[in-house]
């Protein structure tokens, strides 16, 4: 399969995927049919539609990369992994939820919280990254920069979280431009991750993470989030560019 052609089948795939499923919800509730996490057909479309990267990045890049499903199941578990590679992870962890730990704003009410959130925020989440970091953004790397390619895959990623959003019925609730912001500065977080480490199981970790984080913070000062995901990008960029050159050599 050629690079094109990959790359256009895992688009039309995965937003032709969860825009049907979006259709679907859409018709079902201007049925009356209540569709929501607390359904299941409610569950069984946020399953649907949550899965469409990732289908579509697991049989694209298995088709393009001439590779297994067997391959694709031990990246995605690798957990054996450099110290440093970890420590990058953490390091971009820690800048992304600096504002909310300085503003008082993480709030875990019982220990065993944050273990839940994450496990399942590696389903409802990182299992996303077998689309977007797996093949996606590494097959535009192929003949784009990195930036450009970054910015290519937080405007798909951001249009797919848009319909997901909406099947999840929680649109409306979603303020779009301080969620684009953050969509765009984890987007350099893992894009820089996978191409410093290629390891897919560290962009799961990691969104998974980002996810679970998310849901335990709450207030932050708006001007310093807006300087870290400044930071952040020009960190991303240096790390990216770094290892870039270093395969090139």
């Amino acid at each position: 399969m050629k690079r094109k052609q990959a790359l256009l089948l895992y688009l039309v795939g995965t937003l032709g995927q969860i825009l049907l499923v979006s259709l679907l919800v859409w018709l079902l509730r201007a049925g009356g049919v209540r569709v929501d996490y607390g359904t299941p057909i409610g569950l069984f479309t946020l399953i649907l539609g949550g899965l469409s990267s990732a289908i579509w990045g697991g049989y694209v890049s298995i088709r393009y990369h001439h590779s297994s499903f067997k391959q694709l199941v031990r990246d995605f578990f690798q957990i054996k992994q450099p110290l440093s590679n970890y420590l990058l992870v953490l390091i971009f962890l820690g800048l992304d939820f600096l504002p909310p730990i300085l503003s008082g704003g993480m709030l875990i009410q019982v220990w065993y919280l944050p273990i839940m959130l994450f496990c399942k925020a590696l389903v409802f989440g990182g299992i996303e990254e077998i689309g977007w970091r797996y093949f996606f953004q590494p097959a535009l790397q192929e003949k784009l920069t990195y930036l450009v390619s970054t910015l290519c895959t937080f405007v798909a990623w951001s249009l797919w979280h848009i319909l997901y959003f909406y099947v999840y019925g929680s649109l409306v609730t979603i303020h779009l431009l301080p969620f684009l912001l953050g969509l765009l500065s984890n987007c350099f977080i893992l894009s820089a991750i996978y191409t410093k480490t290629r390891s897919l199981w560290l962009c799961v970790m990691t969104h998974a993470l980002i996810n679970a984080l998310s849901q335990l913070s709450s207030a932050e000062s708006l001007w310093l989030s807006l300087v870290i995901k400044v930071l952040i990008i020009l960190l991303a960029m240096k790390i990216a560019g770094s290892s870039m050159e270093k395969v090139k050599s």
